[in-house]
């Protein structure tokens, strides 16, 4: 085992990772490469360079082998996993027709033709009629075949990132079901492309023949060809291992693999995951996402700005921190901790419902973000902590969910991501749910669950169950404050919970009265 490693590359909004680890979860090397995370020749659009995505692959791979001693003899296997939701256009030979359009990007397509009419009376009896609608004006499918037309004619294949990384990787059109997180005609009961009779391909203008086949996590999808060997400096032959998105990689590297374990994300999009066997829809009829382990489900709740708005904060309000630190030789981070906790659990009543985007049901499309209760003793710091605490309210909303729609009691709590690096944030998340939360034992919690598909899939750990167990364990653990937690569950349940109900008809007057959000 001490001279058999696994290469991850994790292609996320930021950077682009390569990680190196061994069959025991550890990290052993590490390369990032960062990127622009967009660009926008129009408003609300966010594009990038499909191809750079790629340079950036190749150029940190090449950074990796020169940053460690490790030989390139000794990878096992490699796999991709990368942010979800981003779409490129290929021609024929593979090479991109268009900027990739980004999960950020908020174009929006005009009013398409009507579903047939058996479709429409099932909708309205089921009173989605509203979220078909919006799953057809968000897909960039629809925007790309009616704005630009002589792009969508020369598509030969419509793929997500992965599939377009592993095209390069491999030369094959493949990518793994665990990918499958867009305005796509997929099946997210069967995990395979929809049938032909399926609403979804009337809804969306593509075919089927413009989509790459699909493999489970865990399936060995192709080989490093001698051009892609060339270029990132993989050995020639290597096997490609389908891994899954980031976020379900998170959610398995994390080690939450069982449906009690629930995996808060505190990232771009803050999520809560638990994964299961059994099909779970947290939300009526809004199906979960394909796990990272092969025929498991991702019960997730998501915060689509989550830990966007402490980084907003943190550009808005965060300059003398951001100074303070670069002076004292401190990480900006820890120089916030201190500012989280300078305010007492609860904020001194400053409370925030954190939705700073729309939703599609719960919340509604109407939904916007609010922080209500300021009073003359509020500062800076006031409104970071309790950002901190509205997201973790959030996504303890989102818990209660899942449990109610599962029938399964979550008792274990593993928080990755980038804000699961602050202690603050870590304790108020332990007092506010009154559970422990355990930090994952590793930050690279993604690239160590496509690790964990490549020993399985290789056999180089005997299943899922297997390597998860073998390459995740738990780091920091922290507890319930007893003190704090009776505050937060009074806070919690007497106005967060009414907060959405109480403003809604606010919002949706707002929306009425400025345009934004748009209405359907």
């Amino acid at each position: 085992m001490a001279d058999q490693y696994l290469l991850s590359i994790d292609n996320g909004t930021q950077s682009v990772r390569a990680l190196l680890f061994d069959l025991n979860g550890n990290l052993a090397a590490k390369s990032q490469i960062h990127l622009q995370a967009y660009f926008s020749e129009h408003p609300g659009w966010a594009e990038h360079d499909a191809d750079g995505y790629w340079d950036a692959v190749k150029a940190a791979c090449q950074q990796l082998w020169r940053s460690t001693d490790i030989p390139r003899s000794a990878i096992k296997g490699v796999a991709v996993t990368t942010q979800r939701g981003t779409v490129i256009n290929l021609d024929r030979d593979g090479n991109p027709l268009r900027p990739a359009i980004t999960w950020l990007d908020q174009r929006r397509v005009g009013k398409q033709r009507p579903l047939s009419w058996w479709w429409r009376a099932a909708f309205k009896a089921a009173r989605v009629e509203g979220t078909i609608e919006y799953f057809r004006r968000e897909a960039e499918i629809n925007w790309i075949a009616e704005q630009q037309p002589d792009i969508w004619a020369k598509t030969y294949k419509y793929v997500l990132l992965s599939g377009f990384l592993n095209y390069r990787l491999c030369g094959l059109h493949v990518d793994s079901t665990g990918s499958q997180v867009a305005y796509l005609p997929f099946d997210y009961k069967r995990h395979q492309w929809a049938g032909r009779r399926d609403w979804k391909w009337q809804a969306l203008q593509v075919r089927p023949d413009m989509l790459p086949e699909l493999a489970e996590p865990g399936t060995v999808i192709g080989a490093i060809t001698a051009s892609a060997a060339a270029a990132t400096g993989i050995p020639e032959g290597t096997p490609l291992v389908a891994a899954a998105a980031d976020k379900a990689c998170e959610v398995i590297g994390a080690g939450s693999l069982e449906p009690h374990i629930a995996c808060l994300s505190y990232g771009t999009t803050a999520t809560i995951n638990t994964t299961s066997k059994k099909y779970v829809e947290v939300t009526p009829f809004i199906p979960p996402y394909p796990a990272a382990v092969p025929g498991a489900y991702s019960t997730e709740v998501q915060i689509f700005r989550g830990y966007w708005m402490v980084n907003w904060f943190k550009e808005q309000f965060g300059h003398l921190e951001k100074m303070a630190g670069a002076e004292q030789g401190m990480a900006p981070e820890a120089m916030f901790d201190q500012l989280v906790n300078e305010v007492p659990p609860g904020s001194m009543g400053l409370m925030l419902q954190p939705y700073w985007s729309p939703g599609i049901r719960i919340p509604g499309p109407e939904a916007k973000g609010a922080m209500i209760g300021f009073g003359d003793v509020h500062t800076r710091a006031h409104m970071y902590r309790s950002i901190l605490e509205g997201l973790a309210y959030a996504l303890r909303e989102g818990k209660e969910r899942i449990e109610k729609r599962s029938g399964v009691a979550v008792t274990q709590l593993r928080i990755a991501g980038g804000g699961s690096q602050s202690d603050a944030a870590m304790q108020l998340t332990a007092d506010i749910f009154g559970l422990p939360a355990a930090r994952a034992h590793v930050y690279e919690t993604s690239g160590l669950g496509a690790a964990i598909a490549i020993a399985a899939g290789l056999g180089l750990h005997k299943d899922f169950d297997t390597a998860t167990r073998a390459m995740t364990r738990p780091g920091r653990v922290f507890y319930p404050i007893p003190a704090n937690q009776k505050i937060y569950d009074q806070l919690y349940r007497c106005v967060y919970l009414n907060m959405y109900k109480q403003l809604q008809p606010l919002y949706q007057q707002i929306a009425d009265i400025t345009g934004y959000p748009e209405r359907l």
